[in-house]
């Protein structure tokens, strides 16, 4: 390990040099006769010392090559010690021992300094000749940067270091008046966004990338119609809550996507109050291969459970997500189960074996249309396999179990809505039953921009083929949410729940599914109804034209956290539960799908089916 003595021997070096200087200095270069015995014993006694004492602060514990702030205070505070020890030195044995005060002070000033110009010429020569992601400067592509802020200069730093990525800034572009003409690490800010048209060409950019995830939406899209006027290919750095973790570095560079127009502020979450239900604790996730269920299983992950259960019908979808659970650290956690929650026997065996105290229930059938025609597979998924699962919960002393609901669940027009409204009843019952046992509560909110069943990803499809885009209503809106802020929201509502609620996330603003379109289509660098057609085809069978809140049995009520809402309502008995539960269980197979749709209004009046 030739590390330590390397650094030991840099550093003695510097530590000669200043301790030198600082005679040459003080006394303009001609050392008097007469302090030379006490600069030669300084050499013995002095460089010793403040070698010790970098040692035992733990500078020498680094990589040559890497050098930091953290580092810069530890070489501060070390020499900052080590002065102070040779002026208390000094204060008792006069300048027989120790150099003049002027000497200390100037020696503290020219080590600090050599010591750290070492260092950083160290971690240079790394950064440019070492690193194994340089690439030669020719062929990195000019960038221009919109965003001369914190997160812009960070950007432009780490292209600097990491040249292999093929990048260089050549220009910043702010709205800021105060930064035009000046420079972020020798790089250029020439002024506004809108200059791009105007200088692109004299810049020679090839690429442009907003660093701007602070900025306000209506800004962010006029820069896009902007950068498509540009001709350029152009990308963003990761969202907020991404370089928040710390896991993603800002050239992690991705294309523009929908949810970056979406005015979706950053979710603010009480880490301690969910830490609370989860470290160290058994905890499950039905559905844990699918879109909420897989997020849901990243997030429990981070706060160290006991054991994190992942129950999934799908082995397909259950191995990808356990690679990934594995690829990030936690294989020693997780457990992969396939497994039927309509297998009860299957499932009490997981329950006798596992005892989860903690359950995420995101299993569920979520295709409106196609539930539409089969009401039976929904009622028995999402209804009855819910029931089962929230029985086995009590049965074996569960601490919580959360399920995920839906908006479609308030005076539901689909199958799809009134399964979850049937399974939200069902709870509250078992609760209200037994509400010193299994604390239960629902979730409930509207769309998750990327699961599996969005309508971006069938937009996406039918862009990239050319079009039309199938809009079923001009007038159609919805509301909508990212996949992580959606299960960090759920989170807090099973953290902080006591049973028998139903909570209901802020979804913000409605969007109309056209404007959605025409979003999408543009960011593809296309203009609607001309490149690529919208078509309006019609409702489907089951669908709304907006979603609601809330149905006029509940009363809304607000939470200690500003996203989640509280409903609160009576639900029935729990006996009259179980016997239309099971009543329904015995009469649906035997029933046409018009027919169960009318025996379930019976059940919730306030039901609206689709009869064709």
């Amino acid at each position: 390990m030739v590390r330590v003595p390397l650094l030991m021997g840099l550093y003695t070096f510097s530590l000669l040099g200043s301790f030198w200087l600082s005679y040459l200095i003080r006394f303009d270069f001609n050392i008097e006769l007469q302090y030379k015995p006490a600069m030669m014993l300084g050499f013995a006694w002095i460089i010793p010392l403040k070698l010790l004492v970098l040692i035992l602060l733990g500078q020498f514990s680094g990589w040559p090559g890497y050098f930091s702030i953290p580092d810069l205070r530890g070489h501060f505070t070390a020499l900052a010690a080590s002065s102070f020890i040779i002026y208390v030195v000094r204060f008792a044995t006069g300048t027989a021992f120790a150099p003049p005060r002027g000497i200390i002070l100037l020696d503290f000033l020219l080590s600090f300094m050599m010591l750290t110009a070492m260092r950083l010429a160290l971690r240079i020569i790394r950064e440019k000749y070492f690193s194994p992601q340089n690439a030669p400067a020719r062929q990195a592509k000019r960038i221009g940067i919109i965003g001369a802020g914190d997160v812009g200069a960070s950007l432009a730093k780490e292209l600097d270091v990491r040249r292999g990525l093929g990048l260089e800034p050549a220009a910043f572009f702010d709205d800021n008046k105060d930064k035009w003409g000046s420079r972020v690490y020798n790089i250029p800010v020439v002024g506004p966004p809108e200059y791009i048209l105007q200088r692109k060409d004299s810049l020679h950019l090839e690429q442009l990338v907003i660093a701007m995830p602070s900025a306000p939406v209506k800004r962010i899209r006029e820069v896009l119609k902007i950068l498509q006027q540009a001709h350029l290919p152009y990308y963003t750095v990761p969202s907020p809550d991404q370089l928040a973790t710390g896991k993603v570095k800002v050239s992690r560079l991705r294309s523009v996507e929908i949810q970056d127009l979406l005015n979706r502020e950053p979710v603010q979450l009480d880490s301690e109050t969910i830490g609370k239900i989860l470290k160290d604790r058994p905890v499950m996730v039905t559905g844990a291969g699918g879109s909420i269920g897989s997020e849901l299983c990243r997030q429990i992950a981070a706060f160290n459970p006991k054991r994190l259960l992942l129950v999934e019908q799908c082995e397909v979808q259950i191995f990808k997500i356990e690679q990934e659970l594995i690829g990030l650290g936690y294989g020693g956690t997780i457990v992969p189960l396939v497994a039927d929650l309509l297998d009860l026997t299957r499932m009490r065996i997981i329950f006798e074996r596992y005892r989860p105290e903690v359950i995420f229930h995101a299993a569920a059938h979520k295709h409106v249309p196609m539930m539409e025609m089969q009401p039976t597979e929904a009622i028995k998924n999402n209804t009855l396999g819910t029931f089962h699962l929230a029985r086995l919960a009590q049965e074996f002393n569960a601490d919580r179990l959360v399920m995920i609901s839906t908006d479609k669940a308030i005076n539901p027009t689909s199958v799809m809505g009134v399964s979850k409204r049937l399974a939200e009843i069902a709870v509250q019952a078992l609760y209200a039953g037994q509400p010193e046992k299994t604390k239960f509560m629902a979730v409930r909110f509207g769309n998750v921009l990327g699961s599996s069943g969005s309508v971006v990803p069938i937009f996406e499809n039918q862009i990239a083929a050319g079009g039309p885009v199938k809009v079923t209503h001009p007038e159609v809106t919805r509301y909508f949410m990212t996949i992580p802020e959606a299960v960090g929201l759920v989170l807090q509502s099973g953290a902080q729940g006591v049973g028998g609620e139903i909570f209901i996330l802020d979804m913000g603003n409605p969007v109309k599914i056209v404007d959605l379109a025409r979003q999408l289509i543009e960011l593809h660098s296309l203009k609607p109804d001309v490149d690529i057609e919208i078509e309006f085809v019609g409702l489907r069978p089951g669908e709304k034209l907006f979603e609601e809140l809330s149905h006029r049995a509940e009363n809304i009520q607000p939470t200690n956290h500003p996203k989640i809402l509280r409903l609160v309502a009576t639900p029935p008995s729990l006996a009259s539960v179980v016997q239309e539960l099971n009543a329904l269980s015995d009469q649906m197979h035997s029933l046409e799908p018009n027919q169960l749709k009318q025996r379930i209004k019976q059940i919730v009046p306030e039901y609206q089916p689709f009869i064709p």
